[in-house]
């Protein structure tokens, strides 16, 4: 047997022998080109004259509907079929969160010898795995891979999937054996465990993920300082912050969106969300979220504001208010600061008349204005102004106020 045959029935025999009987479907129906998954896609699938293959994979919308015999019929019929067309239906349909179908489509391409699997290929169909079968089906396929399989991309997949479950002790294991596997890892790898350790409320153990980094020469990317400095503000250490702020003005990968990173922070602790917090900073909340969860919320507001994400700050805002959590000041002059950063002063506005109309964190003037001088002290003298003049216009402060 040549060594791609072996590897092709070494991927079978894994996809098999990994999603056994303790699914709720057989692998081997879903994943099978004949038996009864081909009479429910024909009466599934309509086929429509000039249509093309992700419109017939599209309108299957159960997941028990096979994907591999409408991809079978369409080479079936003489059309042609690129490993990029595959890759990206199979992206569609994870981002359509139908992962059962976007993993047939990956095992299609396993099991056909004219498709060679890139190691993205491989790391997604871990994540897909999780998703479909969960994370021991994911963590057997990954453990029957080649040794040339079980590479960066691969084991960053997998770390992922113990980290999104919050499994602290198989990622911790699978962290000390990717420090002990002489590959050459990203930050992204890095982050992962970072961002476990936030998940959990650990986030004295994010300093040293940072501190294996720099032993590993492994440059930090924006995520990278986001989740260092949301693990020294949610233990307010304002100085260690104000470190890392200067260490990333030094980082010679800085660019415009670590720039507008740097003058969020800089607001952020000049007008004194980091130190004027309540008594006790890190006491729990109302319903349970700490002081220290919410600082990270205020992060990642900060950091998509920094990468001109408005929509993923819109929708962050909104989950917060309705989460019927005790909205604090800081939370509101976060948001307000962001959105100033970005140029949308119609949000400004809003955020200012839902500050008002809340009924636990009272609005106080003195707070913007705090903002307004955090923004002039940091030089972005135009952004101060149009602020100002929206704060006369709600009437939060005096046409007479510097």
């Amino acid at each position: 047997m040549g060594s791609r045959a072996f590897f092709l029935s070494l991927r079978r025999a894994r996809f098999v022998e990994g999603f056994g009987a303790a699914n709720e479907w057989s692998p081997r129906r879903l994943l099978s080109s004949g038996g009864a998954g081909s009479e429910l896609v024909e009466d599934a699938v309509v086929v429509e004259e000039g249509d093309d293959l992700k419109s017939r994979i599209f309108r299957l919308r159960l997941p028990k509907r096979s994907v591999t015999n409408v991809i079978q019929k369409w080479v079936g019929e003489g059309n042609g079929i690129s490993a990029s067309e595959l890759r990206q239906i199979s992206k569609d349909l994870r981002k359509s969160q139908r992962y059962k179908h976007a993993l047939e489509v990956s095992e299609w391409m396993v099991t056909n010898e004219g498709f060679e699997l890139s190691d993205k290929d491989y790391a997604d169909r871990i994540d897909l795995m999780t998703k479909v079968f969960g994370v021991d089906a994911a963590e057997r396929y990954f453990e029957g891979l080649p040794t040339s399989a079980r590479n960066t991309e691969t084991y960053t997949a997998l770390l992922h999937s113990y980290a999104s479950l919050k499994l602290s002790d198989k990622a911790a294991d699978l962290y000390e054996r990717i420090k002990d596997s002489n590959l050459a890892f990203s930050a992204l790898t890095y982050n992962e465990m970072m961002t476990l350790y936030m998940s959990i409320g650990q986030v004295e153990k994010v300093p040293s993920v940072v501190d294996e980094m720099k032993r590993q020469k492994v440059a930090p990317d924006i995520f990278t300082y986001n989740l260092w400095i949301s693990s020294c503000a949610a233990t307010l250490r304002i100085d260690e912050v104000e470190r890392v702020l200067h260490e990333m003005s030094q980082d010679s990968n800085s660019n415009e969106d670590w720039k507008r990173y740097r003058y969020l922070t800089r607001i952020y602790v000049i007008s004194g969300q980091l130190s004027n917090l309540e008594s006790g900073g890190l006491v729990e909340a109302e319903k349970g979220i700490t002081q220290r969860e919410w600082i990270a919320y205020d992060f990642l507001v900060i950091l998509h504001a920094s990468l001109g994400k408005k929509e993923r700050v819109d929708q962050i805002w909104k989950s917060l208010r309705m989460t019927k959590q005790k909205m604090t000041s800081r939370n509101f002059m976060c948001v307000l600061s962001s959105y100033l950063m970005l140029g949308h002063m119609k949000e400004v506005g809003e955020v200012i008349d839902q500050w008002k109309q809340a009924t636990i964190t009272s609005f106080d003037n003195s707070y913007c204005s705090r903002l307004l001088e955090a923004y002039r002290e940091i030089g972005l003298i135009d952004t101060a102004n149009a602020f100002h003049m929206l704060l006369i216009e709600k009437n939060c402060i005096s046409g007479n106020d510097p």
